[in-house]
């Protein structure tokens, strides 16, 4: 398959999941379909360039569809691992420990980097459910 297949594909399947994301929210009562709408046309929006710039100037030049074949086992893996343990540790704990985990699974060695990387993101993802937002991601199951 071409690069330029591949990324017309991508962005059209991004395109679509954002619009249908789009469209579920607009179900929600209220101000709860706000953020989700937004996000889901954003996703579409971004889907459509993709597919768009492949289209216009992309390069018809042979690429595999996985090119580590290791790393995408890798991440499925603990993609699965992650949303299983979400229920049982609460979405921060358990982002933060795959925040951790991901990054040494697939080679990286730089602990304080990475350890710093996800106290980082876990603290803006709070501050923007949390805080900003008002809505409290799920927590462990022992909390409630």
């Amino acid at each position: 398959m071409t690069a330029r297949a591949q990324d017309i594909g991508l962005g059209a399947f991004f395109c679509a999941l954002g619009l249908a994301a789009a469209f579920k929210a607009s179900d929600y009562r209220g101000a709860t379909g706000i953020y989700p709408m937004s996000l889901g046309l954003v996703i579409a929006a971004f889907g459509l360039l993709i597919a768009l710039r492949a289209a216009l100037r992309g390069r018809p030049v042979p690429r595999p569809l996985i090119e580590n074949g290791r790393n995408m086992a890798i991440v499925a893996a603990l993609s699965a691992a992650y949303l299983a343990l979400v229920p049982v540790l609460g979405f921060y704990v358990a982002s933060f420990t795959a925040g951790i985990t991901l990054p040494f699974a697939l080679g990286y060695r730089r602990p304080l980097a990475a350890v710093l990387a996800a106290a980082v993101f876990m603290a803006v993802v709070w501050m923007v459910f949390a805080v900003i937002l008002q809505r409290p991601l799920p927590g462990a199951f022992w909390a409630a």
